[in-house]
């Protein structure tokens, strides 16, 4: 018996595939450059003819890490208000995803949208708003601040996200937790969110990869003692130059921690954005 894939004619085959070559060499090659010039002296970084063949240095590297250019506090800078910023969104979301798919109010699509919406905000809508409300509760230049100015993105997203998930449970499942005994939160924290394993994941890579890479927040609510990997690149451009060999050093530190996050959780998050995100509640 042939299968669908011998079936396709040679021609859609051949397309198929030179579209996927072409979209990982317009994924992969910017990366490899740039992991690659990190570790190229100043001088074969700045060469006009591209140097392929260059001896590794880690003069770059150590210098983000000595005198003034120190990496250490904006690393961690990041890592507070990423992770605990993505954590909050996936616990809150998670509770407000599953009273969402479990609700029966004529108008859940509705409020399902809503909620969505906000996310779909532009950010320079939301900065100035938040900046007076964080200027008057103390929160400018805080871990705290960035966490809630993360949030207040990450958590429609997450709800929506999680509802989608929690609509792909047979209701059947809890309704027999319920009758052996279970009260609904025991029906939920043994039962439904076990079975939703691969929608918490999703959920909280793609909003730590939401946070981890965020600018336009971290530029206007942070400060000397709270600014995150982002603003630390950012100002490697100055008005006498760019430091490119700093600069791509700091890419690779931002990019390459994500990517390894994403490859360890690969299959729960294709899981999930194959199977739960599909039902768009």
């Amino acid at each position: 018996m042939t299968s669908a894939i011998d079936r396709t004619p040679l021609r859609a085959r051949v397309g198929v595939r030179a579209v996927v070559i072409v979209g990982l060499l317009w994924t992969l090659v910017p990366l490899v450059w740039m992991v690659a010039s990190s570790f190229k002296s100043d001088v074969d970084v700045t060469a006009a003819e591209p140097e392929f063949l260059f001896q590794p240095t880690l003069e770059h590297y150590r210098s983000l890490f000595t005198g003034a250019n120190n990496l250490g506090p904006y690393i961690w800078h990041s890592v507070l208000a990423s992770g605990i910023s993505s954590v909050l969104a996936v616990a809150i979301g998670a509770l407000a995803g599953y009273g969402l798919a479990g609700t029966r109010m004529r108008a859940k699509k509705h409020v399902a949208f809503w909620i969505i919406s906000t996310r779909m905000a532009p950010i320079a809508v939301v900065v100035l708003p938040l900046f007076l409300l964080f200027r008057g509760a103390n929160l400018i230049d805080s871990i705290p601040g960035l966490i809630l100015a993360y949030l207040t993105f990450n958590l429609p997203f997450a709800i929506w996200l999680m509802s989608a998930f929690f609509a792909e449970v047979p209701p059947s499942v809890e309704e027999s937790a319920l009758v052996a005994g279970c009260t609904r939160w025991q029906a939920f924290w043994h039962v439904v969110l076990p079975l939703t394993k691969s929608g918490l994941v999703t959920t909280f890579v793609l909003c730590l990869v939401f946070s981890w890479n965020d600018y336009a927040f971290a530029l206007v609510f942070s400060g000397p003692h709270s600014q995150t990997l982002p603003i630390a690149a950012d100002q490697l451009v100055t008005q006498t130059g760019i430091d490119w060999g700093q600069l791509t050093a700091i890419g690779t530190i931002v990019v390459l921690p994500m990517i390894v996050a994403g490859l360890a959780v690969r299959r729960w998050l294709v899981t999930g954005l194959t199977l739960g995100a599909v039902t768009g509640e």
